[in-house]
């Protein structure tokens, strides 16, 4: 039978089978290209953990530096890139929306702080800090020290402050001197134990090289005793810190929450019971410490100082273990060398080198969405103050109709509760951004407590026969709600209260 009597067309094509041998050779295409995807990463990833290891290669100087070389200037010999961004802090002019380098005048921009520190130098002059190469310019320029102002100030301001505590620990360094700590924990004593203006001619250079770095093999270090002494109380050992623990480590030295303890103002650091707001509070409230009597309330009361370290704990960031270098002294690549750029500044003014090497966004929308969140965070701030002054005046107001001290004690505890914990974000740098949720419970409860305290003394006014609203002071710009503390001060204060009780 032939093929049309079988059913197929005359003259049809006879398609054959792919040959083994093209499969072969498409297999082999194949396996070409996956091995040489596969090379590519490798070489990726081999480049990237040679880099790692090259940035945390110790590069010891050429030129020898001293045990105590306090002159950064020195040091820029064998680091002159380094140092040459370090110089750029020079610039005071820089600005973002909450930060930057300008000397923002904080109580002319929120004159609600100058009534939440009545009585306290931060009522006289609280300006943003310029940064680390203005440090003693601006802590001697400040009006918040005076003649009676312990050198304990003194202590992050320079790296002239270890060799006045080695001095004045009267140590002898011998053919063997004692380790650098040790140097540091005997002298911290008789350091504290002096005036801010005996070591004013002492102490001239600011916040550099030494502060953070060992001049013998360049590894970060930790320089001041009250963050060694604190790891110690926790029983931690802070020489065992890993080399991105130090980046960030180096900056807790300064950029955390301290007082000043005894009658000797010994720096420490309140974390013995924890570092969150909560357990500071406790802490403090152990030893009933305070920092001022407040002259609106008569309330105690703590001045937070700037938990940089303590707030970034509770964040992303560190949950991932970026360290404040990270995004403050990000890397940066010149003439084919890489290195720390010593620039140190907000984020948000190098956008490039340092959130968008994680987050993979714009620059303009990497930076909006962090304004978002500081928005947010302001707008709770906001809150915050305004009711803590009025629940200041409440407290004026009680006083005012005769309320003793021991009817007090409870609504002078809840705004002193209340204004610790707007100070703990107020008073961190970078307005909530390196730890957003916790700033905002914090803010939260902060406005509870301090509305709670004006319940109770709506009460109390109401139990002694006033009944009418709180005549709230004018306090909108800062000489007014200064010269309204200075009657507080002075024993003459506003009244508060309208016409006489009902009986």
């Amino acid at each position: 039978m032939n093929d049309a009597a079988q059913g197929e067309p005359s003259g049809a094509t006879t398609v054959s089978p792919a040959s083994p041998r093209s499969g072969r050779r498409w297999t082999g295409w194949l396996l070409f290209g996956v091995t040489t995807i596969a090379v590519f990463v490798l070489g990726l990833l081999f480049a990237s953990i040679i880099q790692r290891r090259n940035e945390a290669i110790i590069r010891r100087p050429l030129t020898p530096i001293g045990d105590l070389e306090t002159d950064s200037s020195v040091w820029a010999v064998d680091w002159p890139r380094e140092h040459d961004s370090y110089r750029r802090m020079q610039d005071d002019t820089t600005k973002t929306k909450y930060g930057g380098a300008d000397p923002r005048d904080y109580l002319q921009e929120t004159p609600a702080n100058v009534v939440l520190f009545a009585g306290y130098g931060f009522s006289k002059e609280y300006r943003q800090a310029r940064g680390h190469v203005y440090a003693v310019e601006d802590v001697v320029e400040t009006q918040r020290v005076g003649p009676a102002t312990p050198a304990t100030c003194w202590s992050c301001k320079s790296p002239d402050v270890p060799r006045q505590m080695v001095a004045f620990g009267k140590m002898k360094l011998g053919d063997k001197p004692a380790s650098f700590q040790e140097l540091l924990l005997a002298g911290a004593g008789d350091f504290y134990a002096r005036k801010f203006y005996d070591l004013e001619d002492e102490i001239t250079h600011p916040i550099g090289c030494l502060d953070c770095h060992d001049p013998q093999n360049m590894r970060l270090r930790v320089s001041r005793p009250a963050l060694i002494e604190a790891f110690e109380r926790e029983g931690r050992d802070i020489n065992q810190a890993s080399h991105q623990e130090m980046r960030t480590l180096v900056c807790a030295q300064c950029h955390v929450e301290y007082y000043f303890r005894g009658e000797g103002k010994y720096l420490t650091f309140p974390w013995d019971k924890g570092t969150t707001v909560e357990r500071i509070e406790e802490y403090y409230d152990a030893d009933s410490f305070a920092d001022w009597t407040h002259a609106v309330s008569k309330a105690p009361m703590v001045k937070m100082q700037h938990p940089d370290y303590e707030v970034f704990l509770t964040g992303i960031h560190a949950y991932r273990d970026v360290s404040c270098a990270d995004c403050h002294m990000p890397y940066r690549s010149e003439g084919g060398a890489k290195f720390t750029d010593h620039h140190v500044q907000s984020p948000l003014l190098n956008v490039a080198n340092s959130c968008a090497v994680c987050h993979r966004w714009g620059e303009d929308e990497i930076r909006a969405r962090a304004v978002s969140i500081q928005d947010k965070t302001r707008e709770g701030r906001e809150r915050a103050e305004r009711t803590l002054v009025l629940a200041h005046f409440d407290i004026a107001a009680c006083m005012e109709a005769g309320a003793s001290d021991e009817e007090l004690a409870m609504v002078r505890h809840l705004v002193r509760q209340g204004q610790l914990r707007w100070d703990y974000v107020a008073s961190n740098n970078g307005m909530g951004i390196h730890s957003p949720q916790e700033c905002t419970r914090i803010l939260t409860a902060a406005v509870e407590l301090a509305q709670e305290c004006r319940v109770q003394c709506a009460r109390m006014l109401a139990q002694k026969g006033y009944t009418e609203p709180v005549r709230y002071p004018d306090y909108a710009d800062k000489q007014k709600a200064q010269a309204l503390n200075q009657r507080f001060l002075d024993g003459k204060p506003p009244t508060l209260l309208a016409g006489d009780a009902s009986y």
